[in-house]
């Protein structure tokens, strides 16, 4: 069995509090109920706003400098992920549609190495 990254993407001034309904939020337990039954599920975690992050960047003197922010200005960011073991990539891919639906959001399928 291969694993796969099962990201969720939201816009840049995703706010969890406006966006997020009770409905949206029983979707996902349901959907992670579901992937524990299944037994593909092997981590789960949502993460703060690209805002929060720090990046690092190696310099050529071997130092490494910190800087506030994510590492790309972009206008999406990865808002959480699921790591999962499934059989395929259709399998997995089937299981992103079903993330898509759940988080309402624009997902991500790929493999791990």
């Amino acid at each position: 069995m291969a694993q796969y990254w099962v990201a969720i993407h939201h816009p840049d001034d995703y706010d969890p509090l406006v966006a997020e309904d009770e409905a949206m939020s029983r979707d996902i337990d349901v959907l992670n109920d579901e992937m524990i039954a299944a037994g593909v599920r092997i981590f789960v975690g949502g993460l703060h706003p690209a805002s929060s992050a720090m990046s690092l960047r190696a310099q050529p003197d071997g130092g490494v400098h910190v800087t506030d922010g994510p590492y790309l200005e972009t206008k999406e960011h990865v808002g959480g992920f699921w790591v999962l073991e499934a059989a395929d990539l259709d399998e997995a891919l089937a299981w992103g549609r079903k993330a898509a639906v759940a988080c309402r959001a624009p997902v991500e399928v790929r493999p791990f190495h």
